[in-house]
């Protein structure tokens, strides 16, 4: 697998790092994401301290990923009772 070294903008650092090339897109994808919600808590709360910035949006960041996590088990859940269904179903009909 083909690596790339690159260079990762986040607040007011640069951070290098060796990424898979297909993987580049989704790093510097979450690399930018990072940093729009480093502008907006700057700017909604006046935050000007980036460790406070930087515990925020990681905090955010894990919010989200816990409620999507939440997410998919509910829809796991949902295909799983479907599929238990249509297997009760077809055991009838065989």
């Amino acid at each position: 697998m083909e690596t790339l070294s690159i260079r990762i903008k986040i607040g007011d650092r640069e951070y290098p790092m060796k990424v898979k090339a297909q993987d580049e897109a989704k790093i510097r994808r979450a690399g930018k994401l990072i940093n729009e919600k480093l502008k907006r808590y700057r700017e909604e709360f006046g935050l000007d301290d980036r460790q406070d910035l930087l515990a925020m949006v990681a905090f955010d960041s894990m919010v989200e990923a816990m409620d999507l996590n939440e997410s998919n088990a509910q829809g796991s859940e949902q295909v799983k009772a479907t599929l238990t269904q249509i297997n009760a179903e077809l055991s009838a009909i065989l």
